[in-house]
């Protein structure tokens, strides 16, 4: 298994003070976009394309399923 997929943690708006918050997810780029969410730039990385559910999320469940303990959440 390798780090095949590149992966972003998604951010979005806060109404009240308008700034970028962080979600708690992270996903591809092209879910994060899809799903209206903004991509920071600064937390890319990659994981197994085992780990991603079928949205392009990564998925805990997945993620212990398949181990790899050089990506972390």
């Amino acid at each position: 298994m390798t780090n095949d997929t590149q992966v972003f943690y998604a951010m979005r708006v806060n109404s009240v003070t308008g700034e970028m918050e962080p979600i708690g997810r992270a996903g591809t780029v092209e879910a994060i976009r899809r799903d209206g969410l903004q991509i920071d730039p600064m937390s890319e990385n990659h994981c197994p394309h085992e780990w991603l559910d079928e949205r392009g999320y990564v998925d805990l469940e997945l993620a212990r399923k398949y181990p790899l303990s050089s990506f972390v959440l």
